[in-house]
């Protein structure tokens, strides 16, 4: 693989600004604008395409960390295929959210997920990480509906599912969410409970009705 910092020139420690400031200058030398032969006009917009991709993907903070699990000695997604990739960054995802590391969790998963997006397990490991990461949530909200069309039978999708919804303050959403998980699991103690948070109850609603009904 392409290693974006030797390509700019720049160490794995440098800042976003460095980094941009970097690509400016050899964006200026490399521009395809500068040649007037045919070929090497063509290796420089080749050349061109590939520090722009190297300068975005460095200078966004969720590229740039599986820039780096690339980089790493050892790394094991050095493989064409998909499947194993996303294996490999599932296992770092499960290692980063055992120790706490939720934003690199999130990371990892949705590396995961980008490469092979047919792993319901894999999914709902993203929406639980985003949870822990409240910038994360609405990707979470995503992840989960996905792992639920993948999986439509498991219970605790639907749960995680009504958690997420709750986070984002969609409460009617959360509501049918845990009364399809209590479909799957109607004994989850969770469940219930959550379920009668998000629920309206018996009391607010004849309160309502008084305040706001027709009088005389």
């Amino acid at each position: 693989m392409t290693n974006y910092y030797e390509l700019l020139g720049v160490g794995r420690d440098a800042s976003e600004r460095e980094i941009r400031d970097r690509f400016r200058r050899v964006a200026r030398e490399s521009h395809p604008d500068r040649f007037t032969d045919p070929v090497k006009k063509a290796e420089a917009e080749a050349r061109f395409q590939l520090l722009t991709e190297a300068v975005n993907v460095l200078s966004n903070e969720t590229r740039r960390k599986a820039h780096d699990f690339d980089l790493d000695k050892g790394d094991s997604t050095s493989t064409h295929d998909p499947k194993e990739v996303a294996r490999a960054y599932l296992a770092r995802g499960v290692k980063a959210f055992r120790e706490g590391d939720f934003p690199n969790a999130v990371v990892a998963f949705h590396m995961s997920v980008s490469h092979w997006d047919k792993d319901p397990k894999a999914l709902h490991y993203l929406a639980m990480a985003c949870q822990r990461v409240p910038s994360e949530v609405r990707k979470g909200v995503d992840a989960i509906e996905k792992a639920i069309r993948l999986d439509p039978n498991n219970g605790a999708f639907y749960r995680d599912a009504g958690k997420l919804y709750m986070m984002v303050g969609l409460a009617a959403k959360a509501e049918r969410h845990f009364e399809e998980a209590l479909k799957w699991m109607p004994d989850d103690a969770e469940t219930r409970r959550l379920l009668a948070e998000v629920r309206p109850s018996s009391d607010s609603k004849s309160r309502l009705g008084s305040l706001f009904g027709r009088r005389g």
